[in-house]
C-alpha cells in the first residue's frame, strides 16, 4: 500500500463506507450517530483521510489542526484505525507517514494524538514512527 491511495473522505456516503473501520475503533457508537457527528465535526475543521485497497478503506484517519499555547500550531490525530484484516498489511503505515508529511506541508512542526491505554500494540507502532510519549491525558466524566 502507498500514499497514493490515501485520500479524503468527505461526503456523507464516504462516511458510511467507512463505518465498517471506524467501527473497530469507535465502536460505542453506532453507524447513524458517528455518520451524524462525523458531518458535525467536519464543520469544525475536522478531516477523514483513508487508505483505499480495492476502493475500500482499510485504514482511516481523522484529524485537526489546532494551535494553542504549549505546541504552537500542530496536527492532532483524534482517530487512527485500521481495519483488522489489513493489519499488517502497510496501510496504517503509509497512512501515518501520509499524516506526517501533510503536517508539515501545513507548517506545523508537531504532530500529537492520544491512544487508550490499554492499546499496547498501537503504542508499539506509534512508538517505531518515532513518537515519544510526552504528557498524562486527564478526563473528568461529567
Amino acid at each position: 500500500m502507498n500514499a497514493s491511495d490515501i485520500r479524503l473522505i468527505d461526503s456523507e456516503s464516504g462516511l458510511r463506507q467507512a463505518w465498517p473501520v471506524m467501527r473497530q475503533l469507535r465502536n460505542h457508537l453506532d453507524e447513524e450517530t458517528f455518520v451524524t457527528q462525523a458531518l458535525r465535526q467536519m464543520r469544525s475543521g475536522w478531516l477523514l483521510a483513508g487508505n483505499f485497497h480495492d476502493e475500500r478503506p482499510v485504514a482511516l484517519a481523522g484529524y485537526r489542526y489546532v494551535e494553542n499555547l504549549h505546541a504552537g500550531f500542530h496536527m492532532h490525530v483524534d482517530d487512527l484505525v485500521s481495519d483488522e484484516g489489513h493489519r499488517g498489511s502497510g496501510a496504517a503505515k503509509a497512512l501515518f507517514e501520509w499524516l506526517v508529511n501533510e503536517a508539515r506541508r501545513n507548517g506545523c512542526k508537531q504532530l500529537h494524538l492520544d491512544s487508550g491505554v490499554q492499546r499496547h500494540r498501537a503504542h508499539r507502532f506509534y512508538l517505531d514512527r518515532g513518537m515519544i510519549i510526552s504528557s498524562h491525558h486527564f478526563q473528568l466524566v461529567l
